[in-house]
């Protein structure tokens, strides 16, 4: 076997291992804050959005400073940094006595974690460029399947052991994803020449930001996370209005949420191929129509099994445009910037994912639950735009190879 692939394969391994603990406990953290309780005045709805945002908020300071000391100290170390820091914090978690503790520590954990862009930047600096496609679709099916399956693992632990058996099955799930990379992956990282002037912090993220199609590239990225992410917070009232006082809404909830997920596991190695052959530009546009066209008529439905298969389809679109972005990125950069790319890639979605419950919030408040799918529509009708106007597919630039360290 190809030593790319080997490390790809394990890699995958280790990414879905780590998205299973981290779903496992994300469905109810809210229920975690509203049971350890507050010791301010203030109210527990806060500490709930605190919580999430928080977190978000971190990742997306911290991110770009691990992608530069990525290109600078190697890939593998910052995703052992990313598994073995986050089970440590996690693990704090399930012992956390208020809810102030618990965001507090969420905070933490958004500095600690990221192991999605240190996967994506070690596979960018490992893959042939001709095969990105193939290897962020591999990433993203991992991350997918991770979420689709975590908080069924987790909704099982905590009916039956309480909620702070989920953290610490959480830590257990990331520590052996942490043992598989740290034995299976050989990084050949040579480190820069220390003789030759490399441009500051500041410095680096103004020159990949400088680079055709990169600033446009993260902001596609920003628009497709915001998009969907702004229904997480809103979707189960809007089920709540639809499914006419059942008793079932979490179950249901979670259903179309899984199904959604599993669309876009399933879509994702196939789009990441075909973008590989004929082009991730082409992925981007095809993709970002099915999203725009099958979440405006998602406001319309009047009965759940309508939400559940406009639901399927629209989810499969993130299967498609997150691995052909991650593989336009590893095309408008040289080699040996993976990390601050992917860095700061993480960074932008990580900005999205905190911006898009403010935004659910305030467009609900204005017009009405359904208003959100018809803004998510609108979003990626943006992004479809952006794409065919702005990005192009470009040769791969030539991988430069670098000896093993003995």
């Amino acid at each position: 076997m190809e030593p790319w692939k080997r490390t790809l394969y394990i890699l995958f391994v280790g990414q879905a291992i780590s998205a299973v603990g981290f779903a496992v406990f994300f469905p109810f953290l809210p229920l975690y804050v509203a049971d350890l309780g507050t010791n301010t005045g203030l109210s527990l709805e806060f500490w709930a959005g605190m919580v999430f945002a928080g977190q978000a908020l971190t990742m997306a300071i911290a991110s770009p400073f691990w992608g530069t000391l990525a290109d600078r100290y190697g890939r593998k170390p910052m995703i052992e940094r990313a598994m073995f820091g986050g089970a440590i914090i996690i693990l704090l978690m399930g012992f956390a006595r208020s809810a102030e503790e618990l965001a507090l520590l969420r905070a933490i954990q958004g500095v600690i974690t990221g192991t999605i862009s240190a996967a994506n930047a070690l596979a960018a600096s490992t893959v042939p460029r001709h095969r990105m496609g193939y290897a962020m679709g591999m990433l993203q099916v991992a991350m997918w399947g991770g979420v689709a399956i975590g908080p069924l693992i987790g909704g099982l632990i905590a009916d039956t052991f309480g909620f702070r058996a989920a953290f610490i099955a959480t830590a257990v799930l990331l520590l052996i994803a942490w043992v598989i990379v740290r034995v299976g992956v050989h990084e050949t990282f040579t480190p820069p020449d220390p003789s030759i002037r490399r441009p500051g912090l500041l410095a680096a993220w103004r020159i990949m930001l400088g680079r055709s199609g990169v600033a446009v590239a993260y902001l596609v990225r920003f628009l497709s996370w915001l998009g969907p992410t702004m229904l997480i917070p809103i979707l189960p009232l809007f089920i709540q209005s639809i499914l006419h006082g059942s008793e079932r809404i979490s179950t249901f909830t979670g259903l179309v949420v899984g199904i959604s997920s599993a669309t876009g596991t399933a879509s994702a190695l196939f789009l990441g191929r075909f973008g590989d052959r004929r082009g991730h530009r082409r992925v981007l546009i095809g993709s970002g129509l099915v999203a725009a066209l099958f979440f405006l008529p998602q406001g319309f439905v009047t009965e759940g099994w309508q939400l559940l298969v406009l639901q399927a389809i629209a989810g499969a679109a993130p299967g498609g445009m997150g691995p052909a972005l991650s593989a336009l990125l590893a095309q408008y950069t040289p080699p040996g910037e993976e990390g601050v790319v992917y860095g700061l890639d993480n960074s932008v979605s990580a900005a999205s994912r905190a911006a898009a419950p403010l935004l659910g919030a305030g467009i609900a408040i204005w017009f009405g639950p359904a208003g959100i799918f018809f803004a998510a529509g609108l979003i990626l009708s943006c992004t479809v735009a952006l794409v065919a106007l702005f990005l192009r597919d470009r040769p791969p630039q030539p991988v430069v190879t670098t000896p093993s360290r003995p």
